[in-house]
């Protein structure tokens, strides 16, 4: 009986497996990979004649370069800093553009900032010099008061 209950546990088991839906790779992906395979071969074979041309033309230029060497060192050298010449020339000089672009705009915003300032500036100026002159005003008279009581 027992076997009987182990072969038929077995029976669910293989009966279990069998009911599964197994799904295969989707019709799109099947579709992409056989549109993509061709696509990625081709670009590994241009990937391959770039490299074997990359080493024919070093094997071939290799020589003419040992044998160039003292004009082509110096000739490259020349090249390379006149390049970075330039190219510093033209950053200085746009930075220096800038930079009076800035200090101009600067002081165009100060100049139309100024005259309201200069109002208010010359406003403030008369206002303390009539302060001034009533506390002048008051002082004298009191400076008057009393040497008058003090005669």
């Amino acid at each position: 009986m027992a076997d009987h209950h182990h072969h038929r546990t077995h029976q669910v088991q293989v009966h279990g497996l069998k009911g599964q839906h197994q799904q295969g790779p989707s019709a799109s992906k099947v579709l992409a990979l056989l549109t993509m395979l061709p696509v990625g071969g081709g670009f590994l074979a241009l990937a391959g004649i770039t490299l074997v041309g990359t080493l024919i033309g070093a094997a071939v230029t290799t020589p003419l370069f040992i044998l160039f060497s003292p004009v082509l060192v110096p000739a490259s050298l020349v090249i390379c800093l006149a390049v970075t010449s330039f190219l510093a020339s033209g950053t200085f000089g746009l930075t220096g553009i800038w930079s009076l672009s800035w200090v101009g705009s600067y002081i165009q915003e100060a100049t139309q900032a100024m005259p309201e300032s200069l109002d208010q500036a010359k406003s403030r100026m008369q206002d303390m010099a009539g302060y001034v002159g009533q506390k002048t005003k008051e002082v004298g008279q009191e400076i008057q008061r009393k040497a008058h009581d003090g005669k």
